[in-house]
């Protein structure tokens, strides 16, 4: 009798071993932390994007921001980060930022049209850049934001 209960205590630990790692799964895959850049007197709120899944997906996918102002990568290097418009809905405007200054930009970028991942066009910098905000098309007009601008980030 007391190897019987042992085995359902063995089991019920590794069921919620289980039933833990995939949450944690859920929760690294669908959670996406927050953020406020603050550039030229304008705060946006934003979401974050820095992990490897969160990189590969980007605003792919999604219809348009929501409640969002635009998505900020954080990258754990400076190096040139090229993006791509894959499984996007709507066009963006892409800004590289190096220590918390703009450092290029690419406005108005189009959907892709591309039907594989090698025929996507790929968007770079002429600088290294250690993130990257996409924010809606327009917005570095509306913004009025240049080259040199500072950025402030705040979580």
């Amino acid at each position: 009798m007391a190897k019987n209960k042992s085995g359902n205590v063995q089991l019920i630990i590794i069921g919620l071993i289980v039933l833990f790692s995939f949450g944690l799964k859920l929760y690294y895959d669908y959670y996406w932390p927050k953020a406020q850049v603050r550039i030229n007197n304008h705060t946006l709120n934003v979401l974050v994007s820095d992990n490897i899944k969160h990189w590969i997906k980007g605003l792919g996918g999604r219809k348009d921001l929501g409640k969002y102002d635009g998505m900020l990568f954080l990258f754990p290097t400076a190096q040139q980060h090229v993006f791509v418009m894959r499984d996007m809905q709507f066009p963006i405007d892409i800004i590289w930022i190096k220590n918390n200054q703009i450092v290029d930009m690419a406005p108005n970028v189009p959907l892709d049209p591309a039907k594989t991942e090698a025929d996507l066009v790929p968007y770079a910098a002429r600088d290294i850049s250690n993130s990257v905000l996409e924010l809606n098309a327009g917005s570095v007009d509306n913004l009025h934001l240049k080259i040199g601008d500072k950025v402030e980030i705040t979580k």
